[in-house]
């Protein structure tokens, strides 16, 4: 698969001086050389030192050129933050291979449009997870993706026709093949490395891909910001097949030479000990993630005394939780804005002051540039509000089979991140708001008019609108507001649910809140005025309260 990007000779003249031309194998080889016995990774159910990860990926490449893979074949892999991930991501690398990461609550919809649009040779899944069982879905699907050639299962039930993940992994690949193979593989640090979909704004969602340097640059800035050194130890519940938990997850305590603990499903109690015992010094996740924390009762009591930042990401942090925060840990709160396209882009400092904290987003990492311009493309003075655009070294390549949406998403070299945002005169940002239709659920992207698509498939719908309104807890959830076609049966909740469940939807992306309406707020020329809509809703809710 020939993969169009926007890496001409000019861009790459631009910056290569400031990207670190590697690639995560040579950040593996680094920590394996210095502290071969230091653990690297922590799961529920398996730890591995860096010496036993190398080994491990190493097995796996080997298996995967056995059965036919190699250099830019794409492999899929729909699985929760399990050891498993971290190895067959590095194994990927090791063969020159593309990763693929897919959410683990993606369900038919999603996965049979990413898998078909990346045309990924091989998919892993786990048998089940949180109550799913994952290959009959694979099953149902298998026969739309032309390009799949090996279906591998993590688990027990495996049925026929697909593999187990274990034949790969305990298989003594290095017995029967000669290893030196794998050094033969050149890796150029320009190379797409990853493709990531993310939440469309007009419908399919959108493949970003990235390469060895873009990924290998962005994970950097977080060493210097946060002062990390090998004896730093990770915790991370945001899932791997976010860009959040694949960059900073997955990758960043290769970078450093530290530890990586993982936790497949957010379970706040069992974080506060696993920082008693394992000694974790930080960690990034959604805000409720620290809500959840910094109310939990009894943490007090707790030894924290090894835990020094959360950094809280998608939602802006409450004053009262900060207020809260001081008087129960001793922790700093870090807060900061980015996207799949261009990792995280912006951070609080570690000496910011509360007010800092709470009313911005952070300043640009060094060489991230931002700037906020008005409708005209001018820049904005201090504290006006505008459209936030970037640019800089841990930007994407391009969407996988869309140069022309890549090319009209960049504006002279700059990428229209479609949110709007203010800039102070010390170069911080706040979100303000957003000008693609996203809802931000607890740090779960919801694309609007994708989920407006699957409804309006409905054949007693005449027309949707969906809308985010208030949480306390999640600071938005999704609300469909929907006209029925004259004569139709009333929708309710329940049955909505059941429509949305026959799609095959993520359960993530239903909406929470269902109204019924005759019509829609409208401009003089029909238009729909959402912004009107919201509005209306809210005040709705409010009256209730």
């Amino acid at each position: 698969m020939k993969l169009d990007t926007i890496l001409s000779q000019e861009y790459v003249g631009k910056y290569q001086c400031i990207w670190p031309n590697r690639t995560i194998l040579d950040y593996l080889n680094d920590a394996i050389e210095k502290d071969p016995d230091k653990i690297a990774i922590i799961d529920k159910k398996s730890r591995f030192t860096y010496k036993e990860l190398g080994k491990l990926v190493d097995r796996i490449a080997l298996g995967l050129l056995n059965i036919g893979l190699g250099k830019g074949d794409v492999i899929s892999f729909q699985l929760p933050n399990w050891n498993e991930f971290i190895i067959l991501h590095y194994a990927v690398t090791r063969i020159g291979a593309i990763s693929n990461p897919l959410i683990p609550i993606y369900r038919d919809r999603e996965i049979g449009y990413m898998v078909e649009m990346a045309e990924s040779k091989m998919i892993v899944v786990p048998d089940s997870f949180r109550g799913f069982y994952y290959p009959a879905m694979i099953e149902r699907l298998s026969h739309k993706w032309p390009s799949l050639e090996h279906i591998y299962v993590i688990g027990d039930e495996v049925p026929n026709g697909m593999k187990s993940f274990s034949s790969l992994l305990e298989e003594p690949w290095e017995e029967r093949m000669d290893s030196s193979i794998l050094d033969e593989i050149i890796h150029d640090p320009n190379d797409v490395t990853e493709i990531i979909f993310t939440s469309g704004t007009t419908g399919s969602p959108k493949g970003v891909m990235h390469t060895h340097n873009t990924l290998c640059v962005s994970t950097n800035y977080w060493i210097d910001h946060l002062h990390l050194t090998s004896d730093d130890v990770l915790f991370m519940a945001s899932t791997f097949a976010h860009q959040t938990g694949f960059g900073y997850g997955v990758r960043l305590p290769t970078h450093f030479g530290g530890t990586g603990v993982y936790q497949d499903v957010w379970n706040p109690n069992e974080f506060i000990e696993w920082i008693e015992k394992e000694k974790i010094t930080f960690t990034a996740g959604a805000t409720p993630f620290l809500q959840d924390m910094i109310q939990m009762e009894g943490i007090e009591t707790y030894n924290l005394n090894s835990f020094r930042v959360f950094v809280a990401l998608g939602a802006p942090i409450p004053r009262q939780l900060v207020k809260e925060a001081a008087e129960k840990v001793r922790f700093k709160i870090l807060s900061g804005w980015g996207q799949t396209e261009d990792g995280l882009v912006t951070l609080t400092r570690l000496e910011d002051s509360a007010e800092k904290l709470t009313n911005t987003d952070g300043v640009p990492f060094p060489e991230m540039e931002l700037k906020v311009v008005n409708f005209e493309g001018k820049i904005c003075a201090p504290n006006e509000e505008g459209d936030l655009l970037a640019r800089g070294p841990a930007l994407f390549v391009g969407y996988l089979k869309r140069i022309d949406d890549t090319i009209a998403e960049h504006k002279d070299g700059w990428f229209i991140t479609g949110d709007r945002a203010i800039m102070d005169e010390e170069g911080y940002i706040r979100i303000s708001g957003r000008n693609k239709d996203i809802i931000i659920r607890g740090g779960e992207n919801i694309p609007v008019a994708y989920v407006e698509n699957v409804l309006y498939e409905h054949p007693d719908i005449s027309s949707v609108q969906v809308i985010a309104v208030p949480d306390v807890r999640l600071q938005e959830k999704a609300c469909a507001c929907i006209s029925v076609r004259p004569g139709k049966s009333p929708i309710t909740m329940e049955s909505l649910k059941k429509f949305l469940y026959e799609k095959g939807l993520a359960k993530q992306y239903w909406p929470e809140q269902l109204e019924i309406m005759d019509d829609f707020p409208r401009t003089p020329s029909g238009k729909i005025q959402k912004f009107r809509l919201r509005e209306m809703i809210n005040e709705k809710i409010q009256d209730k309260i």
